[in-house]
């Protein structure tokens, strides 16, 4: 049996929290006590940096044969100190983030976290103190932790193992690169756009409590499949956004009653997932007919609100300004806000029938 101070009434906390505290996870922690396992490793989820940080995890203790219990961490329904029993634990990875407050109380379990977010730089005070924190934000979590445990391995036992075969190392440190790319907010790979859409039909897979075959898959997954994959879908979501603009007629508006110049619009209600593609088109457009702004607008209807999506494929040009003037945001070549009907009606009254 296991003593009941590892072991706090996980049923009760189980009801109230059902939908991320499987009891297949529950069942995993109680048998990983029972057998005194040292290693527990959380990763956030459902991160890429969070899972490709976790598989690191799982080599490095695979290749020395240590055991090690590997789970999913979720900031919506978290784990607490009291679920997760550390004090029955050696040590604590916290992949891809930093830890709650409640962790912070833990004495008996060494903690080493990673993290990338500047959010978490700013958040560090006593845990800073308390644990070995690893926060860069020039550096995703994922390369961080790569690094980290590749360096462990090669120094352990003056063993010359290598985390990743000759085979995967070029394959998934190229997948590094363009998930940090992402994490850092840089945008600046080729492709990474695409990449990043082939990525998202892998966000629910890598649940490692779910999906027993997570490490195998993520050694396989490769950017060039990725970007095929997210272009083909660009590709087809293009065709759709062309198909919509024949069948509704593109107009001219007066960006912000004429202040802001005139770009090409178009009403979109039913096709607001397009908006990213038809803002663009019409951006075209709008440079094709001369008019003084290269931008596209895509109306339509959300949550009971009119919504303006603004889109430029000209560098030159700045949406933010338009949008940031009515109370909404983004970046030079992609903003939105909400606004009012009789406001729109201004900006489109000058137009021919």
């Amino acid at each position: 049996m296991i003593s009941r101070r590892y072991l706090p009434s996980y049923k009760l906390r189980f009801s109230a929290a059902r939908s991320f505290r499987s009891d297949a996870a529950l069942e995993a922690i109680s048998n990983a006590l029972e057998e005194k396992v040292p290693n527990l490793v959380l990763y956030n989820y459902p991160s890429f940096s969070g899972a490709f940080s976790a598989l690191f995890a799982h080599l490095y203790h695979s290749r020395l044969r240590l055991p090690s219990l590997i789970l999913p961490f979720s900031s919506v329904v978290p784990f607490s100190v009291k679920d997760l029993s550390l004090e029955g634990f050696e040590r604590c990875y916290l992949l891809d983030f930093i830890p709650p407050k409640d962790f912070v109380a833990t004495r008996d379990c060494e903690i080493i976290c990673f993290d990338h977010r500047k959010s978490a730089a700013s958040k560090l005070g006593s845990v800073k103190k308390r644990f070995k924190v690893n926060v860069d934000v020039d550096k995703s979590s994922s390369k961080a932790v790569y690094e980290y445990f590749s360096s462990k391995l090669a120094s352990s036992e003056g063993e010359s193992i290598s985390l990743l075969d000759d085979e995967d190392r070029t394959r998934v440190e190229s997948v590094l690169d363009y998930i940090e790319d992402i994490d850092l907010r840089r945008w600046r790979l080729p492709d990474i756009k695409a990449f990043s859409f082939g990525l998202k039909e892998w966000r629910s897979k890598v649940n490692c409590i779910t999906n027993p075959h997570m490490y195998e898959q993520l050694l396989r997954i490769s950017s060039e499949d990725l970007i095929a994959n997210g272009s083909s879908y660009f590709s087809s979501r293009l065709i759709d956004a062309k198909r919509v603009l024949k069948q509704n007629k593109a107009f001219k508006i007066r960006l912000g009653r004429g202040f802001y110049g005139e770009c090409m619009a178009i009403r979109a209600d039913g096709n607001h997932e397009l908006s990213d593609e038809l803002g663009k088109l019409l951006s075209l457009q709008s440079a094709a007919a001369g008019l003084s702004r290269p931008i596209g607008a895509v109306t339509f209807m959300q949550r009971n609100n009119l919504k303006m999506c603004l889109r430029s494929t000209d560098d030159t040009t700045d949406t933010s300004e338009v949008a940031k003037a009515y109370g909404g945001g983004g970046t030079t070549c992609s903003s939105s806000f909400i606004i009012r009907m009789d406001e729109y009606n201004e900006w489109t009254a000058k137009n021919p029938t």
